[in-house]
Formats: C-alpha cells, sequence, structure tokens
C-alpha cells in the first residue's frame, strides 16, 4: 500500500487486485472455454479387430504364405464418425456465445459494485477522521476552559465542583477523540482488505479531503444498461438457446461407417459402408426439455426482478442524494456558523462571570454535536452521490478485461 492515497489511486489498485474483481474474470475465462467446446466437432471413432484366427492345431497359412498378413484371418480396420443434426451445434453456439457475454457483463457488474464499495469504504475513512478531528478541536477547547476554571478557582470566582466537573468533561472529550482516532485506523483496514493488499497496516493517508469527495457530482448514466441487467438479458437468451438445445436432442444423430477387411486369400482387401442410427422408440428427452423450460422461466422471472430492482435503486437513490444535499447545505449555510457564535458568547460570558457552567457545557455540547452532524452530513451527501452513480450506471466506462482471453 501507498503511504498517501487518492480516491482514484483507490479503485485502480482494486481492480487490479480485488478477490472477487478477479473471480468475475475466472468466470468469463471459464465462459470462453465453454465456446471453444461449442465449436468443437467429435472425434472419429477408429476401431481394429481380427477374427477367425485358428487355436487349433490346424495351419492358418494360405496359398499366400504363412506371414501374419497372408494367414486367413479376417482383419477389419473401421472409422465411425457422428454428425449433430437437427440444428443442435447452432444451438449449443448459441447458448455459449450468450454466455460470454453474460459473464462480461457479469465482471462489469462486478466492477460497478467494487467502485460503490471503494468509494464507500474510503469515505468512511474520510469520516473518521473527520469526526475525530472535531472531538480533538473540542477536546482542545475543553482544555482551554480547564485552564480558565483552575485560574478563576484561584481567584474564588468558582467552587472546587464546578473545577472538577470541566476536568472531567475535558478527560471525557480527550478519551473520545482517541478512540475516534483510532476508528480511523480501523476504517483504513476495512478499506485495505477490498483493495486486496497483502499486508493490512492501515497507516496510510487519504490525500482527497470528504469537502472534495462530497462535492463531486454524481454523475449521468442509463440505468438500464447497467451491466447486472445486460447479464440478467444474455441469461435469457443462453436459456432459450439451450431450450432449442433439448428439443433438438429428440431427434438421433446418425454415424456414418467406413471399414476396410482384409481376409485372405480369396478376398484380401475389401472395403464397406453403413450407418447407425438411435432410435427413438423409449426416450423422447422429456425430462431434459421439461427442465430446460423452468429454467427459462427462471431467467425471465430473474430478468424482472432486476429491472424492477434497477428502478428501486434509481428512485431510492435519487431521494437520498436530494436528501443529503439539502441537509448538508443547511449545515454549511447556517447551523454551524450560529452554532459556533452561541458557543462562543457563552465562552466570554462564562471566563466574564456572566453565565453559568451549565450553559458553557450545553453550549459546548450543542456546537460538538452540529459539527458533527455537519461531518456526517458531508458524509452523507458523497456517498449518495456514488450510490447514485452506481444506480445510473454512469460512474465508469467500459473497462478492459483483465488478462481477457482473446477468443
Amino acid at each position: 500500500m501507498p503511504g498517501l492515497l487518492t480516491l482514484n489511486a483507490a479503485k485502480r489498485i482494486a481492480y487490479e487486485h480485488n478477490w472477487d474483481l478477479l473471480a468475475a474474470q475466472a468466470g468469463v475465462d471459464l465462459a470462453v472455454a465453454q465456446k471453444i467446446v461449442a465449436r468443437e466437432f467429435p472425434n472419429p471413432t477408429l476401431s481394429w479387430s481380427t477374427q477367425k484366427v485358428n487355436t487349433d492345431s490346424h495351419p492358418s497359412a494360405t496359398t499366400a504364405g504363412n506371414s501374419v498378413w497372408n494367414r486367413n484371418y479376417d482383419t477389419i480396420f473401421a472409422v465411425n464418425q457422428l454428425f449433430e443434426i437437427g440444428g443442435k451445434r447452432t444451438s449449443r453456439q448459441q447458448s455459449a456465445a450468450a454466455g460470454i457475454k453474460a459473464a462480461e457483463a457479469a465482471l462489469l457488474d462486478a466492477r460497478r459494485t467494487l467502485n460503490l464499495g471503494v468509494s464507500k469504504a474510503y469515505i468512511g475513512v474520510l469520516l473518521a477522521d473527520g469526526l475525530a478531528t472535531v472531538l480533538e478541536h473540542s477536546a482542545e477547547t475543553m482544555r482551554h476552559e480547564r485552564e480558565i476554571a483552575q485560574t478563576r478557582f484561584k481567584a474564588g470566582d468558582v467552587s472546587e465542583s464546578d473545577r472538577m466537573q470541566i476536568e472531567i468533561a475535558a478527560a471525557r472529550l480527550e478519551l473520545d477523540a482517541r478512540a475516534a482516532r483510532s476508528n480511523t485506523r480501523t476504517a483504513r483496514i476495512a478499506l485495505e482488505v477490498l483493495l486486496g493488499a497483502k499486508k493490512i497496516t492501515g497507516s496510510w493517508q487519504a490525500v482527497d479531503t470528504l469537502l472534495q469527495v462530497a462535492a463531486l457530482p454524481p454523475g449521468t448514466g442509463n440505468p438500464y444498461t447497467r451491466p447486472d441487467l445486460q447479464a440478467a438479458r444474455e441469461l435469457l437468451k443462453k436459456s432459450e438457446a439451450d431450450l432449442k438445445l433439448q428439443k433438438a436432442m429428440r431427434v438421433p444423430d446418425p454415424t456414418f461407417l467406413l471399414q476396410y477387411e482384409h481376409q485372405a486369400p480369396d478376398q484380401p482387401n475389401t472395403v464397406g459402408f453403413g450407418f447407425s442410427l438411435p432410435l427413438p422408440l423409449w426416450n423422447h428427452n422429456g425430462g431434459n426439455i421439461k427442465a430446460a423450460e423452468a429454467a427459462r422461466r427462471q431467467a425471465e422471472m430473474a430478468m424482472g426482478k432486476i429491472e424492477s430492482q434497477v428502478a428501486s435503486d434509481v428512485a431510492t437513490a435519487d431521494v437520498a442524494y436530494a436528501e443529503a444535499t439539502s441537509r448538508w447545505a443547511a449545515y454549511q449555510s447556517d447551523l454551524q456558523a450560529k452554532s459556533a457564535k452561541v458557543l462562543e458568547t457563552v465562552q466570554f460570558a462564562y471566563k466574564k462571570g456572566g453565565a453559568s457552567l451549565l450553559d458553557l457545557f450545553a453550549a459546548q455540547r450543542t456546537d460538538n454535536d452540529v459539527r458533527t452532524a455537519a461531518v456526517q452530513a458531508m458524509a452523507d451527501r458523497a456517498v449518495a452521490a456514488v450510490t447514485l452513480a452506481a444506480a445510473r450506471n454512469g460512474s465508469e466506462t467500459k473497462p478492459k478485461l483483465i488478462n481477457a482471453p482473446t477468443n
């Protein structure tokens, strides 16, 4: 892992090393292998037999001689070749072609979801870091208040109880800040797992800021070209080709024979021709056809379900993005400034003896909550943007397949 990491660099690393993405690439390789199998012809069968070998004491020699080839053995060499008819080969190739397209679409969808996962994990790191920064700032402010309280205590302006309450509040904020800073390392480790890092340390630093990531637009795209939906369409085509194949299997395939026979001395060299054909008397491949029809119905329903899921994803992401954007804008433009102003006023009043300790704690807690909520709103807006981009299929162009075969 590099010491400094941008969001785009994290995506590039994930595309090269993420285990799920590599597994999806293996699915493409398997589909290519199936296409190669579908294009191959059945191999011919070569047979050889020697018959009428005399095992008695009578000689097998003929007028041509007593060598093995000149004896009166009946030797037959035959070649059998199966020919597929009824459109089986075409259906098998169509199924394999659709399988490749489905596997490639599944790879693209794995990349799309990985892109979303890496973005969310990176934003999670920025969020954890932002929350830790808020708590550290609050702890620093409270330490300053502790020093003021110590001075006022010596002057007799505050009680021992007030001074101790401020010390306790400062100590608690320091502990919370330490715990939050520890959470940032946990978030980094979670991202390293997505990136397929071999050595997990959680020691890298993010280059992009939460503000930069939150300001990124979600992008536009056509959700109905999403690769998961494309994969479902191709799987439906594959199931239709498989059904055609099973129906074509009811047509028996002939096997043609060409043979050469040698039997000395009367007919030393003869040839023969023939063919064989299974008789479809009992088995009409009904079970496999029913199974293929069920598989086709399942593929059709799966495609319909994904179409509904795509529409739901876009609608949900639109709502979440609009809400997060509005909430973040409210914190940016109004709430943070008001909260900071109130805290500053109460701190000044407390220093001069015009505000109680309860007023100070309430203002400090409110400001801490507002700044924490503002950081959370910024992160929510960033997550909503990348989620909407993934739902719309608008964040990434079609990637180059990793080590993809050229067949």
